[in-house]
């Protein structure tokens, strides 16, 4: 960010300049953002993609820096299941989700130094000792190559940190004509600079970035997971976030980099979503109307799209401990609102897609 002394501004100012690049890559946030906040789902496929969003964030949010649970085994925990694995791992795995979890509550609530603090505590709970979560740092750090060794940033001082998230703060609740992608963007190499805490840092930066996106009009469904996408390829990410170090402070070519991985991300929740025609037409059959699902119907349907049909003897894997009766009834509601069908008699029915 460049120093501006210009009044009702922020005082600094992000430089960067909006290449084609860019352009292209909102173009495409755009179109997606369109498709997937207007698709007719089903509650059960609303649940699905952003319990899979939960997941893939968490996940990836923590294997980023080095958490060493699989995805089953991160599935597993969010189901509260018991995973037997390393105790950090674990517990930065429920932290995460409380991150996230608290991004969605707080995304209608005008973003202040106390959040950031907040996002940190949560963040690092259990992991760090208590006078450290929730507390900026009061020792000098240095980043360093992982494998070389070599010092590769050196944040601010630990004395400056407190005006210079203040200063981010500012910036974020100024309303000045900055692409709200690109807000988002900027705050999280922002908050990576100025490195606040002692640790927790990366994932704190990278919530926090989504929180702007949830408030300024992007949470698209609580659909997307980013973090997916830097995991991927941790090199290229944390190459791109040097860049505006190496660039002398200009935000181009890391602004490109996190665009571009948006407008893939929800390129692929698009295509996904299109995909998913019979909701449509169900949609369109039933006049438009919501359609309410249980979460035992939620079942029923995960199956047929797994294995096609559904038969009466799947009913006891389904749902063990309540009766044929009870199941064969949430099937029939499924029935009557047009979005199973029956197919055969007796004991050969078999129920599918309408």
């Amino acid at each position: 960010m460049r120093h501006n002394k210009r009044k009702n501004l922020p005082m600094y100012t992000p430089f960067y300049s909006i290449t084609n690049s860019i352009v292209r890559h909102i173009g495409s946030i755009e179109a997606a953002k369109e498709v997937i906040e207007h698709a007719p789902l089903l509650p059960y496929w609303e649940k699905k993609f952003q319990d899979d969003a939960t997941l893939r964030t968490v996940h990836f949010g923590t294997h980023i820096e080095g958490n060493e649970l699989s995805m089953s085994q991160v599935e597993k925990i969010l189901d509260g299941q018991h995973v037997v694995a390393r105790e950090r791992d674990v517990q930065e795995v429920l932290n995460y989700r409380a991150v996230m979890e608290y991004v969605g509550r707080r995304k209608h609530m005008k973003i202040d130094e106390d959040t950031i603090l907040d996002l940190h505590k949560i963040t690092v709970a259990k992991i760090l000792p208590d006078e450290e979560a929730g507390k900026y740092r009061q020792k000098e750090v240095v980043i360093k190559n992982s494998i070389t060794g070599e010092v590769v940033f050196r944040p601010p001082r630990a004395l400056e940190v407190p005006w210079q998230v203040k200063e981010l703060v500012e910036f974020i609740n100024d309303e000045q004509d900055t692409h709200s992608i690109l807000k988002a963007g900027i705050i999280h190499y922002e908050l990576v600079r100025i490195h606040p805490f002692v640790d927790g840092n990366g994932r704190v930066g990278r919530s926090l970035s989504t929180l702007v996106l949830f408030r300024l009009g992007y949470d698209i469904r609580h659909f997307f997971a980013l973090e997916e996408h830097f995991d991927n390829n941790p090199k290229e990410y944390y190459q791109a976030l040097q860049t505006v170090e190496i660039q002398n402070g200009d935000l181009t070519r890391w602004l490109e980099y996190f665009t571009s991985c948006l407008a893939i991300e929800l390129t692929k929740i698009k295509e996904k979503i299109e995909n998913i025609s019979v909701d449509v037409k169900i949609k369109e059959k039933l006049g438009g109307e919501p359609v309410m699902l249980t979460e035992r119907q939620m079942k029923i349907m995960e199956y047929i799209r797994a294995n096609e049909y559904l038969e009466n003897k799947a009913f006891e894997t389904l749902f063990p401990s309540v009766s044929e009766d009870t199941a064969l009834r949430e099937v029939q509601d499924l029935v009557k609102k047009g979005i199973l069908a029956k197919r055969g008699k007796t004991k050969g029915v078999k129920y599918v897609m309408a």
